[in-house]
């Protein structure tokens, strides 16, 4: 081994130099969310699979742990309030780049002048709910260590494209990328890639240039099941299918949940009580609410019901099988003790409420819910809000989004993937165009009245 000279050791200090000066480098993930969007009014925060839309992307950042900081860009101080409330910073956009005319770029370049530490930045797209954190580390990392300007991400798709033909512009079209006599078979051909618009990855410099794209560029492309984009209502249903199945729920997703506590009055019911000519109250429950219990007891989950009328737990005890519990306030205090009992931890433990005496369970609960017509305070803490009200599906809902939170992705022993697949198949052969197709779900999900397919297959196949 020979000595190291003098040139070596300051070759050797300007190597780690650079390398400290490539990880000073500010990295900042930001989210265009204005107000005024054209195709869904507020659709930045509306609710997905009950969640607010930015609250899926914000999520996969703040735990792909890449970014020196997070910002949602917005006009609007309801999304401003969610953003901060999901974890985010808020950049307030001016007046200026919150028109209807102004583009991303102008946006981000806002942004700039106003984080003149930012040397890097991730513009991550609102309506791409199935980006997962593992996605933004590789493709930051494509900047930050392979040393590309720009990345920007694209799936693959099998789509034949023709020449639009214009009126007046002649009677004929042309194939753009075929071969209409020799036309190849799916599994023969290896598709296109487009942007599917999930983020783009730019330098500063490039930015300050005027473009996102541009000097040493890459692809990073993305599964199909992972790539959606919500423009209009008719997105919506597909998109909420999709990101139950592939989207991404967190560091803390439980593994198994081995007991769900639920609130009778104000979940299994809608909180009205009837009396009877004798002064016999009666309340009703939603036989969908008993059935997702079943399908919960069916994959071994302990359901523990509290809070409510003693005949009406007791019946309901009998014909469900659920454990009566009697959870005095601090309801926190009496669960872990109901919980060190059973030798459980918070993150196997679900729980749906409906009140202020609910808020430090629903915060802890590996998963947790509200139905739709909650108090506040309730609705703040909890990490899935239901799109059904209280005794009208709101346990089902949350049932369902339970065994799919600990489902694999697209797994086809999924009950309610089957379901899905079932519905899918059914249409699919019917030999409708593509495109009738959607607009058939989403118009099935309005007359119905269901708020998921989940639901409509439940109604059609149960």
């Amino acid at each position: 081994m020979h000595p190291v000279t003098e040139n070596e050791k300051k070759s050797s200090s300007n190597q780690s130099t650079k390398l400290d000066t490539v990880k000073e480098r500010h990295v900042a993930g930001v989210i265009l969310a204005r107000g005024g969007s054209n195709g869904i009014p507020l659709q930045n925060i509306k609710l997905l699979a009950g969640v607010p839309l930015i609250g899926w992307v914000i999520r996969a950042a703040i735990d792909s742990d890449v970014f020196d900081s997070l910002w949602v860009s917005t006009d609007h101080d309801e999304i401003e309030r969610v953003a901060k409330k999901w974890g985010a910073k808020v950049h307030r956009r001016s007046a200026e780049v919150s028109k209807d005319t102004t583009s991303s770029l102008e946006t981000i370049q806002e942004f700039c002048r106003m984080n003149p530490e930012v040397d890097i930045i991730c513009n991550i797209q609102a309506t791409s709910p199935c980006l997962h954190p593992h996605h933004l580390i590789q493709a930051v990392e494509m900047v930050t260590k392979q040393g590309y300007d720009s990345v920007f991400s694209v799936d693959r798709r099998h789509h034949f494209r023709w020449q639009e033909v214009t009126k007046g512009g002649g009677p004929d079209t042309k194939a753009l990328n075929l071969n209409p006599a020799k036309r190849p078979r799916r599994q023969d051909w290896p598709g296109e890639l487009c942007e599917n618009k999930s983020f783009y990855i730019a330098t500063k410099k490039l930015i300050d240039e005027g473009v996102l794209q541009g000097g040493k560029m890459a692809y990073f492309e993305m599964p199909a099941e992972y790539s959606i984009d919500i423009d209009n209502d008719i997105d919506w249903p597909v998109a909420e299918q999709k990101v139950l199945r592939f989207g991404y729920f967190g560091k803390d997703k439980p593994e198994l949940v081995r007991l769900l506590l639920c609130n009778v009055l104000g979940c299994l019911t809608d909180g009205q009580i009837s009396l009877s000519a004798n002064g016999d109250e009666r309340v009703s429950v939603n036989s969908r609410d008993l059935d997702g219990i079943t399908m919960l007891q069916r994959k071994g989950t302990e359901v523990g019901i509290n809070r409510g009328p003693a005949k009406l737990i007791y019946k309901l005890s009998q014909k469900t099988g659920c454990v009566v519990m009697s959870l005095n306030e601090p309801k926190q205090v009496e669960v872990e003790k109901l919980m060190k009992e059973k030798k459980l931890e918070w993150k196997e433990v679900a729980y749906i409420g409906n009140d202020a005496t609910d808020v430090d369970c629903l915060s802890l609960a590996g998963l947790s819910a509200v139905p739709l017509d909650t108090s506040a305070m309730a609705l703040i803490a909890a990490k899935y809000r239901c799109q059904s009200t209280a005794g009208h599906g709101a346990v089902r809902e949350f049932c369902e989004h339970i065994l799919h939170s600990l489902q694999p992705a697209g797994n086809p022993q999924c009950q309610t993937c089957q379901y899905d697949q079932h519905l899918v198949k059914s249409i699919t052969q019917t030999h409708w165009p593509y495109d009738n197709i959607y607009c058939f779900l989403s118009q099935l999900l309005r007359q119905t009245g269901l708020s998921t397919f989940s639901e409509v297959n439940a109604a059609l196949f149960f």
